[in-house]
């Protein structure tokens, strides 16, 4: 980049001096008659022409081979990057592709997948669920059997009780005075042998 600004430095300095140089003789144009249209005048406008031309061809094998070869290993650098991205552009394309390929069967053998966790889960629900009912029944049964005997020591107590009171219901109406004085004679019978 350098050599191409010192390049066009150089060049423009040439057409300054070009211009300064014809400058007086276009301010004299007017005064003299044409020196231009002389012989001489053609001779210089073709010296001047070639020196121009020369300069110009002059700088440009200067200076020019060497910007146009760093613009050539630029140009060549990018060429090459944009082969390397363009190569992994592709093989990126590629997987892609491969994956796109293989979508319907991953779908598939996710699917069976699901399918077999889903039906995994359900025979350990139902297992779960069988031995959760199982224990619910075992416990009601424990809990019936409890509360029957509960039940039954309930009509015993309630047996016993009724046969007390129909008992004691039974023996006051049979019970008469005479009786109760032997039951009262046999009870310190019972005593007095039980004191000796």
């Amino acid at each position: 980049m350098k050599t191409f600004r010192r390049f066009l430095e150089i060049a423009s300095g040439a057409v300054l001096i070009f211009f300064f140089t014809a400058l007086p003789a276009l301010a004299e144009e007017g005064a003299k008659p044409d020196p231009a249209e002389s012989p001489t005048g053609l001779i210089f406008r073709w010296l001047n022409f070639l020196i121009v031309v020369g300069g110009i061809a002059y700088l440009a094998a200067k200076y020019g081979g060497t910007f146009f070869r760093g613009n050539a290993k630029q140009i060549a650098a990018s060429i090459v990057e944009a082969t390397a991205a363009k190569t992994e552009a592709d093989r990126e394309l590629h997987e892609v592709e491969v994956k796109i390929e293989r979508l319907d069967q991953d779908v598939a053998e996710m699917r069976k997948e699901a399918q077999q966790n889903w039906a995994t889960e359900s025979e350990r629900l139902r297992a779960s669920g069988q031995a959760e009912i199982e224990k619910i029944a075992h416990a009601a049964r424990e809990e019936l059997a409890a509360s029957e005997r509960a039940a039954q020591q309930q009509v015993r107590e309630i047996a016993a009780s009724l046969a007390v009171e129909r008992a004691a219901t039974l023996v006051s109406s049979m019970m008469n005075a005479e009786i109760r004085a032997r039951m009262f004679q046999s009870f310190l019978s019972e005593l007095g042998r039980g004191a000796n």
